[in-house]
């Protein structure tokens, strides 16, 4: 069966699971250290009272069966520790049905958080994790050489990512028709990184250079995926390069992490050792029977899947991020269909004053990495996802979007909860838990060049109004 082998491809292979697998230790361990204050028993969504509403076919997950704030600690820190054993190589020390049990033990595993964590989980990451985990399932081990199905269906799924993402700007938003998309990209996009205040004083032909770029890379390069060598190689090395611009750029989590570890699965090896010293590919047995079939299956299945995301490129209505089935195969993806102008935070505040009056001292609430006091420089998190400072962004521009959390988020600071307060930066309230918590809507721009030497901050910021109104504990209760 030599044609159903790629033996070059084994450092591509090596270098994607052995990537994924970090990329999946970093989604476990921030589920483990952020669930119970988002989605555990006293979380703002929790999760029993989810499963309770939502059948088993709707959001297929083992804590549908049963759930405890323990069961999902042990969920969450199996994950970690399978992963870094995958890190490590325990995948290519046991028979290849072991390791594919391992993959597919971590995909379950996180399936499983996923289709339980509501609002918390509703990003396009998390189905490009769990798709690409998918496939990693029946890309072998050491006892058998990668296989060529699974290597085009990496490719699909790297051309879903980047074509559809290309279609949803060039459909979308008209700043990216006429270039100039990136004259407020940086300043106005969910997480600036520490070099974003860079990327947005960038001179503006350079900007519309790099939208024009975008284009290019988005909508021109994937089909050079599918091309003989080497030019699947020159397409995925442009990925590559693309991606790495917007990892220096911005917080998108494991995003642009994932897709440079597809992009690498289309570089053929065979080229890589004309350039660097690699080693040769090692000598393995052809595969087992039971595995060919295994891939052939998994293959005609994701064929069959692909009918609804291109279905959804095909349409004029095409939607971004989105997952047609439960168990998030076959997905479509894109981002940024259309761009702010401006950008606006909401600015939590809380005082122990047990009156309000014009005297009153409100103290604000530090998030870990969404933009809050100007003169603290954005940090770099990704691939780490922050959920709640995330979804403090869509707070921002639809309060209806945080209605079912963004109360029970108050009332939970209102006492002081120890598992809230480890998602924020600090507690302005360290003794006793304010009297009344409040949030303010403000308008942020990035600083001037004068500005920042001037004031040493990074953002100016002006008050547009109030969005929360100053709430007590039983108001807050009451109102959630």
């Amino acid at each position: 069966m030599d044609w159903f082998t790629a033996p070059e491809y084994w450092l591509s292979r090596l270098i994607f699971q052995r990537g994924l697998a970090v990329i999946y230790l970093i989604a476990f361990l921030g589920a483990a250290l952020q669930f119970r204050a988002l989605i555990g028993e006293r979380g703002m969504l929790p999760v029993p009272r989810f499963v309770r509403r939502t059948p088993f076919r709707s959001a297929p997950s083992i804590f549908q069966v049963h759930y405890s704030d323990r069961f999902f600690a042990v969920v969450a820190w199996t994950g970690v520790g399978l992963s870094a054993a995958m890190i490590v190589g325990a995948a290519d020390l046991v028979p290849l049905w072991a390791a594919m049990s391992m993959w597919l033990a971590l995909w379950v595993l996180y399936l499983s958080i996923v289709n339980v964590g509501q609002r918390w989980y509703s990003f396009g990451w998390e189905s490009l994790l769990l798709e690409a985990g998918f496939l990693a399932i029946f890309l072998g081990n050491d006892q058998t050489a990668p296989p060529v199905l699974v290597l085009w269906l990496t490719r699909w799924l790297l051309f879903r990512v980047e074509f559809g993402a290309g279609l949803i700007k060039w459909r979308g938003d008209p700043c990216w028709r006429d270039l100039t998309c990136l004259y407020y990209h940086h300043e106005t996009q969910p997480m600036p990184g520490p070099l974003s205040w860079f990327f947005h004083r960038l001179p503006k032909p350079l900007h519309r250079v790099e939208v024009a770029a975008n284009h290019f890379v988005q909508l021109v390069v994937p089909f050079g995926l599918f091309a003989p060598q080497p030019v699947a190689s020159v397409a995925a090395g442009i990925v590559v390069v693309t991606q790495l611009w917007l990892v220096l750029s911005g917080n998108f989590a494991w995003l642009n992490w994932v897709t440079i570890l597809l992009a690498l699965t289309v570089i053929d090896g065979s080229l890589v050792a004309k350039i660097l010293p690699v080693p040769d590919a090692p000598a393995v047995p052809g595969p087992p029977m039971w595995f060919a079939g295994a891939v052939i299956a998994c293959t005609v299945l994701m064929v069959a899947l692909s009918y609804w995301p291109v279905r959804n490129m095909l349409s004029r209505d095409q939607r971004m991020n989105m997952s047609f089935n439960a168990f998030h195969l076959g997905n479509t993806y894109g981002a940024f269909g259309n761009i702010g102008r401006t950008r606006e935070e909401v600015v939590i505040e809380g005082t122990d004053d047990t009156t309000i009056s014009e005297r009153t001292v409100w103290r604000e609430y530090e998030f870990k990495g969404k933009p809050g006091d100007p003169r603290r420089r954005p940090r770099q998190w990704a691939p780490y996802h922050l959920r709640l400072d995330w979804l403090m962004w869509f707070a921002a521009i639809s309060p209806y979007y945080a209605r079912p959390w963004l109360l029970p988020f108050v009332e939970r600071l209102l006492v002081n909860d120890r598992a809230t307060l480890r998602l924020l930066r600090g507690n302005p309230f360290p003794d006793a838990p304010p009297k009344y918590v409040r949030a303010r809507l403000y308008e942020y721009r990035f600083s001037t060049r004068r500005e920042l030497l001037r004031d040493r901050a990074w953002w100016q910021r002006s008050l547009v109004g109030e969005y929360l109104p100053p709430l007590t504990s039983g108001k807050a209760k009451s109102a959630s």
